[in-house]
């Protein structure tokens, strides 16, 4: 009983120093201050803190504590508390290299820290943006993210320094990858120096980043031809990791020192060192270093010939490569990151939306200053006609005064005499267009019952002959023959004025349409790709005001061979529209079916061939049913509900490529994949 005590003692020990190491040395102060926490979105912010101190220790740990503290944050509608927690979230799927889903939170944690107007979390969030890309050695766009984060850090004045070291750090490493020595130099260099600084200040939760300096410094010796110097960067950083419990920094530079000794044709102390890498990558999982290790180990056993080795390492690199690198989550963060480029596209239109709307603002004001001045000029006016009837001794002074007056109150009343006469041409002009479309909206809403009155006319003359040829078949009185004789004439009488008076309604229909619709206008030289893209965005725009929630990527592949091209843009742009629009509408119908891993995408494409020029536009909708593509192009046809539309887009846009520009419009599709129109018109 005595040893098996002891026993339990030892692994009461064993597992409190494990907890104890996989603590950083901020963490304890932490628990003190969430035990001490009086308010409770104190606690949501302390749990955020307490969480990230985790990050290269403990996953669990980190999960833990973020998911306590969005809940609570959640409960309390605490916005910037959620977004703290939220981001912690995407750190932990980043490093286990998940990196779409890791995008994904992060976008949603940098919406809540706006909404929020938290600095300091969206400095942090745009950092850890910038780490995803930095991940795929994707370095411009992980270069912008770490600029904004750094720009927000002076912004916000944040007195701790040791976020700002993170930043730079980042910032020197992706110049370095881009072989951009001098720049990676200068940023390393501020960041190492600012790590005394930090040092004296206390370090934040998030840690000490002198080892990830360090080892940074070292990859740089090690670019520029010092592998010595390398080395002792390297040693270094291991030792500032250890009191830290930073593993990730750790099996960074195992791993730099590692490949350092590879270069160096040094095998066994390659191996060593990838041996560790690998031993403190799989501890926590760093997916990232799980790849690189795996990687050099299993060179390093095939130059050997020891097949065994090799395999078990390659197994451990094609599964953490799968998680890291497959094509599907690829694909998922392109299309992610697209989206929050057109986010942010959209924020910077509003504003210059803004900007405009308060100049129109500031130009009314100063036309209500004029119209005042001009109304004081007025009165003043008046009083200077009473005073000359009161003092007839200044006469002269008086006439000169008045004729002065006169001369500017003539001036102010033609200049308000032209403003009443443009302002009345404005509403004029916006009339004119507002009755053209309602006229066009009427027609189409018209036209489709009309046709069927007629239609339905036709069928019962018809009916009306065969119930004569019934009727005289059946053993009837002569007067009771002629009496439902006379009915039915008199039915048929009715049935054909239904039929005329319908003709008569299609024809005004008709006339309404060709009213309404723009005439033909003159062709123009016009850069066609530039053209398309203006109108496909102009048309997604459009889209995304219907349903802020939809979003698709866009991909314009546009040929520099098509140049200019003379056509009439007015027609070229309708025909456009409702093409973009038709595609827009069936992502949005596939995009509702939930399907796993479905991303909305419209792709116009356009080439030169011989004599003529080709424009597809494709997407990859439900596509066309295969009983409906004969009659794509007629009017009236359409496959959305008749509340979304009278069917007269394609055929409109039909005759203004085929009737108006000699060009040719085809479709072709398969059924729940995509659908593509290719517009053909010739080079004249």
């Amino acid at each position: 009983m005595i040893h098996r005590g002891f026993v339990l003692l030892a692994l009461l020990l064993i597992a409190v120093a494990a907890r104890v190491a996989a603590q950083s040395p901020q963490t304890p102060s932490l628990h003190r201050a969430l035990a001490a926490a009086k308010s409770d979105t104190s606690r949501v912010l302390l749990l955020a803190d307490l969480s990230a101190s985790y990050r290269y220790s403990r996953f669990d740990s980190v999960q833990a504590y973020a998911q306590q503290g969005l809940a609570l944050a959640r409960r309390l509608g605490y916005r910037k508390g959620e977004g703290r927690c939220i981001s912690r979230l995407g750190i932990l799927m980043s490093e286990r290299g998940n990196l779409p889903q890791a995008l994904r939170t992060d976008l949603q944690a940098l919406q809540l820290n706006e909404e929020s107007h938290d600095l300091e979390g969206m400095a942090r969030t745009l950092n850890q943006i910038g780490l995803l890309y930095y991940a795929l050695e994707d370095y411009r766009p992980a270069l912008s993210y770490f600029f904004r984060a750094q720009r927000l850090y002076a912004q916000a004045r944040i007195a701790d320094p040791s976020q700002l070291v993170s930043v730079l750090t980042n910032i020197g490493a992706s110049y370095e990858g881009r072989s951009q020595f001098d720049s990676a130099a200068v940023f390393l260099n501020r960041a190492y120096h600012l790590t005394d600084l930090a040092r004296n200040h206390g370090w934040s939760c998030w840690g000490n980043p002198t080892p990830y300096v360090l080892r940074e410094l070292g990859l740089l010796e090690a670019s520029q031809g010092r592998p010595a110097e390398a080395l002792l960067y390297y040693r270094r950083s291991v030792r500032a990791a250890g009191p830290e419990n930073d593993r990730r920094s750790a099996c960074r530079a195992y791993q730099y020192m590692s490949e350092l000794y590879h270069q160096r044709q040094q095998s066994d102390s390659s191996v060593y060192y990838a041996r560790k890498a690998l031993q403190v990558g799989q501890s926590l999982p760093f997916v990232m270093g799980v790849v690189r290790t795996s990687n050099l180990l299993a060179d390093a056993f095939r130059a050997r010939g020891l097949n065994d080795s090799t395999l078990k390492y390659l197994q451990i690199l094609h599964t953490a490569e799968d998680s890291l690198y497959n094509p599907q989550r690829i694909k998922q963060l392109d299309a992610i990151g697209f989206a929050e480029q057109q986010r942010l596209r959209q924020l910077e239109d509003e504003q210059l939306q803004l900007a405009e709307r308060t100049r129109t603002y500031a130009l009314l004001a100063g036309l209500a200053a004029a119209l005042l001045v001009a109304g004081l000029l007025w009165r003043t006016n008046r009083l200077q006609h009473r005073t000359n009837a009161r003092l007839r001794t200044l006469h002269n002074e008086v006439t000169q005064q008045k004729q002065e007056i006169t001369t500017q109150r003539d001036k102010l009343a033609r200049m308000l005499h032209e403003l009443k006469v443009a302002q009345s041409q404005l509403v004029l002009r916006e009339k004119m267009a507002s009755l053209g479309e309602l006229m066009a909206g009427v027609a189409y809403e018209i036209q489709h019952p009309v046709n069927s009155v007629k239609n339905f006319a036709g069928i019962s003359v018809s009916l009306v002959d065969e119930l004569r040829k019934e009727l005289a078949k059946l053993p009837l009185e002569l007067d009771d023959r002629e009496y439902l004789a006379e009915m039915l004439d008199n039915l048929s009488q009715n049935q054909s004025k239904i039929v005329q008076f319908s003709q008569r309604a299609d024809s005004v229909v008709r006339g309404m349409l060709e009213y309404s619709s723009s005439a033909p206008g003159p062709r123009q030289p016009t850069e066609l790709n530039a053209f398309v893209e203006d109108y496909l965005r102009l048309t997604y725009h459009d889209a995304r005001a219907k349903n802020r929630n939809f979003h698709a990527a866009l991909f314009p592949h546009l040929s520099p061979e098509v140049g200019t091209l003379s056509v009439v843009r007015h027609d070229i742009g309708r025909a456009l529209i409702n093409l973009f629009t038709n595609a827009f509408y069936a992502v949005q119908q596939r995009l509702a079916l939930d399907e796993d891993d479905y991303v909305p995408q419209v792709t116009v494409t356009t080439r030169a061939l011989d004599g003529r020029v080709e424009i597809r536009v494709r997407d990859n909708g439900l596509g066309i049913p295969a009983a409906a593509l004969p009659n794509v192009f007629d009017q009236f046809f359409s496959t959305k509900p008749p509340e979304e539309g009278p069917g007269l887009g394609l055929t409109l846009s039909h005759e203004l490529i085929t009737k108006g520009h000699g060009g040719t419009l085809t479709v072709e599709t398969q059924e729940g994949e995509f659908t593509e129109f290719i517009i053909s018109l010739p080079v004249q």
